[in-house]
């Protein structure tokens, strides 16, 4: 276990939450450009490394239906979370109570996201996934201050998420180390379920921020960059 990678995910995560609190609200366009490059990593590694890793075992014939699970899974979370894991801020000012769904929905959502980082690929995914919870933290902590909730609550409740993805790195250590020998061999299929939530979520990225799904030049430049980060991981590991 990595205490680098536990570190790395939690104050990432939190520090982008607690930037709500010094950033300008209506600087939004630097966020736009760090999840396209978040969005291009994570498809890349996904399609580099996940897929070919969980493809590998003997039970790769019902991994299919797990990865299709995992992207209707998602589906169904951001019926909760307001797309909050793509950077996107929903404040509705006359709802002034505290976003249970949100909350909820975004902590399963970063759980799970950890859960990839035991595999020989981790430390190019860990890069994406707490460049990722940057802006969604942002997002998170913009909700939680527009729908009132004290600042001190609201540090709390950050610090609760920033913990969640650590704690999938935990648990899928544990699996994949037979720690937990009754769980241990549904890990390629928990694997699949991630895998399926990680493409949902990197093609919403690239794909729905843009104004008739149109590329800018400095969008391209950062899906670009993004995916040209993985390769270069992948080719070096060869």
């Amino acid at each position: 276990m990595s205490i680098f990678i536990l570190l790395l995910l939690s104050s990432c995560a939190l520090l982008g939450g607690l930037a709500i609190f010094f950033v300008k609200k209506d600087s939004n366009q630097k966020l736009k450009l760090i999840l396209s490059f978040s969005g291009a990593y994570l498809f890349a590694i996904t399609a580099l490394h996940l897929l070919p890793d969980v493809y590998a075992g003997d039970q790769n014939h019902l991994i299919g239906l797990f990865i299709l699970g995992g992207f209707i899974l998602q589906i169904l979370l951001e019926q909760f979370s307001q797309g909050i894991e793509h950077g996107h801020i929903h404040l509705h000012n006359h709802q002034k109570s505290f976003p249970w769904g949100i909350m909820l929905s975004l902590c399963l959502h970063a759980f799970l996201e950890g859960m990839p980082l035991t595999s020989k690929s981790n430390h190019q995914l860990v890069y994406g996934i707490a460049i990722h919870h940057i802006p969604a933290a942002f997002a998170l902590g913009s909700v939680l201050l527009g729908n009132e909730i004290k600042k001190s609550n609201i540090i709390l409740l950050l610090i609760a998420f920033a913990a969640m993805s650590p704690m999938g790195y935990i648990f899928s250590y544990s699996l994949s180390n037979g720690n937990m020998s009754s769980l241990s061999g549904y890990y390629p299929y928990i694997m699949g379920v991630v895998i399926g939530i990680f493409l949902h979520i990197s093609t919403t990225i690239l794909f729905e921020s843009s104004v008739d799904h149109k590329f800018t030049i400095r969008k391209t430049f950062a899906v670009l960059f993004g995916m040209g980060i993985a390769l270069i991981g992948f080719f070096l590991e060869a």
